[in-house]
């Protein structure tokens, strides 16, 4: 006499993390935060050691407001340099861009009497089309993104320098209109205006990055454009949109700096360089950690910025500026380098801890 079928045993459990991964995980989500956040703690404590030291001068409203205003350039073309870092490219040309572009709106309204709204726009446009050359360049030609915005930016300086035949445009006893020098110096609801163009610049291109599928793409193509190509997407043509938005986005920057300004130098562009990018890699390591994005950049050049500020009013001398910026830059492309080691370290610990997949009845191993 056989007896009845002995239930089936329930599929075991996967065991629990115990207390050494539950703390390596704790840990891992208070890096997170760290890494996400801790660029902005350190504006406000450089803002607060900075008022503490000076009370007189630095937590005043004229600093805000210079703030807001001097650091509005660099701050866009920060944010110009970091659209083609997202696809793993580098564009070195957009000092020599910006140079160039603001010659140019001083030589169309000065030397050539175009209206100023005319002229910004084809500046602008202008910058685009740079922009996509240099794209093509790039992607088309094979050349390194380094050596191939260096060549094309030595080009375009070289053309500045014919525009302006190697002396400044400065405006005749009039000056220049008084609406084109208003897209600087006015304000709103008592604001530099100049501040408001970073913030619409930031949340557009945030909302590009991260909430359209071509912001998924670009970052795709620049954490591995093998992957980008398997799946079917063109990143040629992405990479040269990408190059021209910088593009683009130089060419405003530009009309900024001629209103600014108010008189055409050649060199000025480069003076740009350095900090445009100390901003955009310093920002990938801050909101979203590991990678470029808007939001960060803007924090970057704010800790740029009060950083630069506070040194200047404790009387520090005009080398201290370069240094800055120098040192920041170092500092940054290692603390950009940590944190995708630190990613990729953190990507392998949450598979190892993972539980076994379980197919079919739940049992792994077993057929669906």
């Amino acid at each position: 006499m056989t007896g009845s079928p002995s239930p089936a045993a329930p599929p075991p459990r996967p065991p629990r993390p115990g207390p050494p991964r539950r703390l390596a995980r704790l840990h891992g989500r208070s890096g997170q935060l760290i890494g996400a956040y801790g660029l902005l703690t350190l504006t406000a404590l450089l803002f607060l050691i900075f008022s503490l030291t000076l009370p007189r001068t630095f937590p005043t409203r004229d600093t805000v407001d210079s703030i807001l205003s001097n650091q509005s350039i660099p701050a866009v073309l920060a944010l110009a340099a970091m659209v083609p870092i997202v696809t793993g490219a580098f564009d070195l040309s957009i000092g020599y861009g910006l140079g160039l572009a603001h010659v140019m709106v001083m030589q169309l309204v000065v030397g050539d009497g175009w209206p100023w709204p005319l002229a910004c726009l084809t500046v602008i446009a202008g910058g685009g089309v740079v922009g996509v050359l240099n794209g093509v360049v790039v992607e088309f030609g094979r050349i390194d993104s380094f050596i191939a915005t260096l060549g094309t930016g030595s080009m375009m300086y070289a053309v500045t320098g014919w525009v302006t035949g190697g002396g400044r445009i400065v405006p005749g006893p009039q000056g220049l209109p008084a609406a084109f020098t208003g897209i600087y110096d006015s304000t709103i609801v008592g604001l530099p205006v100049p501040a408001f163009y970073v913030l619409a610049l930031t949340v557009a291109l945030w909302v590009v990055l991260e909430r359209l599928p071509l912001g998924r793409y670009l970052y795709v193509i620049g954490s591995n454009p093998r992957a980008a190509d398997l799946v079917g997407i063109p990143t040629r043509k992405y990479t040269v949109y990408a190059f021209a938005a910088s593009g683009l986005i130089v060419g405003f920057d530009g009309v900024l700096l001629a209103a600014q300004q108010q008189i055409g130098n050649p060199s000025v562009g480069l003076d740009y360089l350095l900090p445009a990018f100390a901003g955009a890699i310093l920002g990938s390591t801050a909101i979203k950690p590991g990678r470029p994005n808007a939001l960060g950049t803007l924090v970057a050049v704010a800790v740029l910025a009060v950083g630069l500020t506070g040194i200047a009013q404790m009387g520090g001398d005009f080398w201290t500026v370069p240094l800055f910026y120098g040192g920041t830059l170092l500092v940054a492309v290692g603390l950009a380098g940590y944190s995708a080691r630190r990613r990729l370290r953190t990507g392998a610990v949450v598979a190892r801890d993972s539980p076994a997949v379980t197919e079919g009845d739940g049992t792994p191993g077993s057929p669906p």
